[in-house]
């Protein structure tokens, strides 16, 4: 029989160290000989050895130290090592061995089929291992291949998003020809808008499920975000014939929050009321103080009389790609990613959600509670509106999206901007430095000179006399954390809708 498995045989003992060599190359097996503890850990090294048969009682270090050094050196850490002793056999020895590494311990005097059946439960031990750690690795090589994959997904689906939304938003600021054209406008849209969200969650829940998600957390009130999802869906409720009510208290409540990612949450929560209740339904959004553990805080409930859950989707409601719509037309559509997004952005804001249904045909309800601040900490403060005075500006636009780029300086020119353009990086710097604008729009993924270069270089040659803004597809964390270190003011993650854009603008 022939085995390539190689094994160490450490032993002081030249006699003993003989009859397990002799019974290990019977077996097939190659043997290397060490009669010391430092000579075993050098072999260890040098041949890598599949299993270190490893006698405790050795002429300079102990057995139990020579297997800590090899457990602490990532080139054998994973070597299997079995532990002999004809003398440290008490109970006591053997949990030292086992909990200071060794993966078995024999008693000598042993037997030959004792040490080669041993032997070989080790091997498969160790080839199990090996296969685990190959599989690990691949996961993570396709882990890190996948959302590689998302990101530049994201970032090809960002452009044309955003060509088709500043190219709605300029035909949305000109009367329509007839009824008709406006609805064709409004579906447009609506569409691209449920597009830019279904992006946006495919990559928030990859970023979650890595734990690269951080909270820009400020101090704000509760209310004030919700007011601002509400302000949204009502037109979507009245379009799709759903009664949208709403409660909320008459007293601030504030907390320490991500108002984007709070936004995110309530809007998931909106979107799934309004897609899963049919023309004729209701939905309801109450908001009231309710103390846990007692700490302060307050739950936002959003009731709907839609299609309910079943109680066997219930439990798995908040799992990734569950469905509450799992009928073969899915007429409801969405990815089943959204109720992963709320649960993992609440608790990373040290709240709780939960799910409640009676069953199909019986709507159903979620709840968010929220820690507040208490009230000791809440101090009194004037709030400051900025200024927003709307002027002419002297704006460079750098976009290699053909589309992109002409139906973003058509907007801006129709709001009486004047508009540089340029394709790509260094045509941008040339007409910078020429034209001295006063802000610049700049594309990150561009052709030759990227968008972080190009900052960096208006920058240098220009300091601070002109406003940077980043409109990108790239929208990661780290992706604006980048884009600030290359200096730009705003990060803008494409498509942004067209009263954003002019809003910024004005308080630049």
């Amino acid at each position: 029989m022939t085995v390539s498995a190689t094994i160490l045989n450490v032993n002081d003992d030249d006699a003993t160290r003989y009859l397990s060599t002799r019974t290990l190359k019977m077996a097939g097996y190659q043997v290397v000989e060490a009669a010391t503890g430092q000579e075993a850990l050098r072999l260890a090294v040098e041949v890598r050895p599949d299993v270190v048969v490893l006698d405790v009682k050795l002429p300079d270090i102990s057995g139990y130290e020579v297997c800590k050094r090899l457990r602490a050196n990532p080139e054998t850490a994973s070597i299997a090592v079995m532990h002999t002793s004809a003398t440290y056999v008490t109970p006591d020895k053997k949990v030292r061995g086992l909990e200071g590494g060794a993966d078995a311990y024999l008693t000598e005097p042993f037997e030959g089929e004792e040490l080669i059946a041993t032997v070989r439960s080790l091997l498969r031990m160790r080839r199990a291992e090996q296969q685990l750690r190959r599989r690990t690795e691949s996961l993570e090589e396709a882990d890190r291949r996948k959302d590689l994959f998302l990101a530049m997904l994201a970032h090809e689906l960002r452009n044309p998003l955003a060509a088709i939304t500043t190219a709605v938003g300029i035909l949305d600021r000109r009367p329509p020809v007839d009824a008709k054209e406006e609805r064709m406008i409004s579906i447009i849209q609506r569409q691209t808008n449920h597009l830019a969200r279904l992006v946006d969650d495919l990559l928030d829940v990859s970023r979650m499920t890595r734990g690269k998600v951080e909270l820009r957390r400020a101090r704000l009130d509760l209310r004030g975000v919700l007011e601002q999802v509400l302000t949204v869906f009502r037109p979507l409720a009245d379009n799709r014939k759903l009664t949208l009510e709403s409660s909320l208290p008459s007293v601030p409540l504030w907390m320490e929050a991500d108002t984007t990612r709070l936004e995110q949450v309530f809007t998931n929560l909106l979107d799934n009321a309004t897609k899963y209740t049919d023309a004729g339904g209701a939905i309801q959004v109450r908001v009231e103080p309710v103390a846990r553990n007692g700490l302060a805080g307050a739950v936002v409930r959003v009731k709907d009389t839609g299609i309910g859950i079943h109680p066997d989707v219930l439990p798995s409601v908040f799992d990734l790609f569950a469905q509450a719509d799992e009928s073969l037309e899915r007429t409801r559509g969405g990815l089943g990613i959204g109720l992963t997004l709320v649960r993992s952005l609440v608790e990373l804001h040290e709240g709780q959600v939960e799910a409640h249904s009676e069953g199909p045909g019986k709507g159903s309800e979620f709840s968010v509670w929220l820690p507040l601040l208490p009230e000791a900490s809440v101090e009194p403060r004037d709030v400051v509106l900025p200024d927003l005075v709307k002027r002419r500006r002297h704006i460079l636009l750098v976009e290699d999206n053909a589309d992109a780029r002409q139906a973003l300086q058509d907007l801006l020119e129709t709001w009486g901007h004047r508009v540089e353009v340029a394709a790509d990086g260094l045509r941008g710097l040339e007409l910078a430095v020429q034209r001295t604008p006063e802000l610049a729009l700049v594309d990150i993924g561009l052709p030759g000179l990227d968008g972080y270069r190009v900052a960096e270089e208006l920058r240098a040659k220009m300091g601070r006399t002109i406003r940077l803004v980043a409109l990108t597809g790239y929208g990661g964390t780290e992706d604006q954390t980048r884009a600030r270190e290359a200096g730009f003011d705003l990060h803008l993650v494409k498509p942004v809708r067209p009263d954003d854009l002019d809003r910024l603008l004005s308080q630049l």
